[in-house]
């Protein structure tokens, strides 16, 4: 990977739990952290930002060397140039708004930073929100103005440890696509931890499964959520990410028209967006259908022509789970076992995979 990237080897022990860790992750966009409480991603996270000093680490981000114990070096917390978001804002609640987002830009000497006030303030969308104290702020307000108050820091490192967390599902909603806004608007890697599939295929780009302190799998979010052999694939809502771009959008009916590789096309219920603009889906296994032959027309808009790669079992004796090829994007299907006799499912053969516009997750 060459100076972008994030070398991470942590050896670290506590009483009941150790967290054994040699990671190389992408310098940019989002790496998520995914796994069960107490898998070990919030210390990963501590590890990386210093508060934690394991008895063997190195840790390179983008070239920069922060810590070789076999070398005696360890960058202390506060000078690791780290933007830390937590699941709580952490605001001063005696200091207004545009305060708090003062206060973060104080480590930073002014011919070193990279974020601005009013570019921090109109990613997150709290430019009117300045001149507020933050008890009169909801909490997803609060949580935008955390994140604008870490990203002026000017890190080179973003670290943000389950921050939706503590946000009913309407503010979850309100500020996944300020999330988005970051992913795609600046070059500051991310280090996400997370314990909800859902966040992961929206935002990350690489996943890091932990379990029990160690690494379980490590790789591209849309080949690594596909994967029938990791426990992710056992969740209720386990997918897969299918990446597209816009085609236009269809105002009588509210579908989005969304191309795939090789021209293939999926309609989703979303509203209007540029035409041209990537867009990420998720697709839950579940909402997959499978057919040997061209479905007949149906309230079942997506028909995608798909090939078995595998056939896996899970933990329902009734149920398997098929993993799909569609042009070259992987796709999984949880169907019953009984109907995957009677269709003779088996890796190479052709078939059509049906979802719901309704299903998909955009």
């Amino acid at each position: 990977m060459g100076t972008t990237a994030i070398e991470a080897r942590f050896l670290l022990d506590y009483p009941g739990f150790s967290l054994d860790l040699d990671l190389r992750l992408p310098g940019r966009g989002v790496t998520a952290l995914f796994g069960p409480s107490g898998s070990g991603k919030s210390t990963c996270l501590r590890c990386v930002a210093g508060l934690e000093r394991p008895r063997q680490a190195r840790l390179l981000v983008n070239g920069e060397v922060w810590q070789d114990s076999a070398r005696g070096l360890f960058l202390p917390p506060h000078r690791r140039a780290i933007g830390y978001v937590f699941q709580d804002a952490n605001l001063f609640e005696h200091l207004s708004v545009q305060r708090n987002l003062e206060y973060g830009m104080r480590r930073v000497p002014r011919a070193a930073r990279r974020v601005e006030l009013a570019q921090a303030a109109a990613l997150l969308g709290i430019e009117q929100l300045l001149e507020r104290m933050p008890r009169h702020l909801s909490g997803g307000e609060r949580q935008r103005v955390g994140i604008a108050r870490a990203l002026l820091t000017s890190p080179r490192l973003l670290l943000m440890d389950e921050p939706l967390a503590a946000l009913d599902l309407p503010r979850k909603a309100e500020i996944l696509p300020y999330l988005e806004r970051l992913h795609d608007e600046l070059e500051i890697p991310v280090l996400y931890v997370s314990h909800s599939p859902d966040e992961v295929a929206r935002l990350a780009d690489h996943l890091v499964l932990l379990e029990d302190g160690r690494a379980l799998a490590s790789g591209a979010v849309g080949e690594t959520l596909a994967r029938t052999d990791l426990p992710t694939a056992l969740l209720e809502d386990a997918g897969a990410v299918i990446e597209g771009r816009v085609l236009g959008h269809d105002a009588v009916y509210g579908l989005l028209d969304l191309g795939l590789a090789d021209g293939e096309r999926m309609r989703l219920a979303h509203s209007a967006l540029p035409v041209g603009q990537a867009l990420r889906i998720k697709v839950q296994a579940r909402d997959v259908s499978l057919s040997l032959q061209v479905p007949a027309p149906s309230s079942i808009l997506n028909r995608l022509p798909a090939r078995v790669v595998e056939v896996a079992d899970t933990d329902n004796a009734a149920h398997v789970l098929v993993r799909l090829d569609v042009a070259g994007t992987p796709l999984l299907a949880r169907i019953t076992r009984y109907s995957k006799d009677q269709l003779g499912l088996r890796p190479g053969l052709k078939v059509w995979a049906q979802i719901k516009s309704v299903a998909v997750l955009a």
